[in-house]
């Protein structure tokens, strides 16, 4: 059955971690409305494309304008099924937003699936939902976790980890195991 998804956008959210979720859940059937404070339907965000090229952290481009396809506004989270959170330099920021905190507790205290890739810790962190969970981030993310009562999960950048209804990821080299698990805590099954 289709779900109906909420992803939280904001300003320079990881390129690959936005659109591809994105993308991939409504190929699936599903609904995906994204959204990002203080904007509405229509409007876009900026992405950054984050890259592993060998140093000691990730280097930054300009991504792409991201189109927001559901007002802020106008969220309800009782009504969607799931959670995304795309990492980047978004959730920094967006976790400043009492709003945003709150949508992210209801999603966790209803214990509704929560995808949350990269940077997304951060607002998992900062909505104190982590307390005795195992949560996988990018690992310069590790210690947030760590503060917020959570077992940082060091796995492979391209493996994710599922703790009850929360599936996270360390990066969007993940992306192929971190959404064939959100599939799997949404009930959604795919047949060859």
């Amino acid at each position: 059955m289709a779900k109906k998804i909420l992803m939280l956008v904001g300003d320079y959210a990881e390129d690959y971690e936005t659109m591809v979720p994105f993308q991939a859940l409504q190929m699936v059937g599903h609904t995906v409305h994204a959204v990002c404070p203080d904007k509405a339907a229509g409007a876009s965000c900026p992405t950054a494309i984050h890259d592993f090229e060998g140093d000691q952290t990730y280097s930054e481009k300009r991504g792409h304008n991201f189109a927001l396809n559901a007002s802020f506004a106008d969220v309800d989270p009782a009504a969607y099924d799931g959670l995304v959170i795309p990492g980047g330099r978004a959730p920094e920021y967006l976790r400043l937003n009492e709003r945003v905190l709150e949508i992210v507790r209801h999603f966790a205290s209803t214990n509704k699936p929560i995808a949350a890739v990269c940077h997304g810790a951060q607002l998992l962190a900062a909505a104190g939902v982590l307390e005795g969970r195992t949560c996988s981030a990018y690992p310069a993310c590790a210690p947030e976790v760590r503060l917020a009562g959570g077992k940082y999960a060091d796995i492979p950048v391209d493996q994710a980890y599922t703790d009850g209804n929360l599936v996270s990821a360390p990066a969007w080299p993940a992306h192929p195991a971190w959404l064939a698990q959100f599939l799997a805590v949404l009930g959604t099954k795919i047949v060859h």
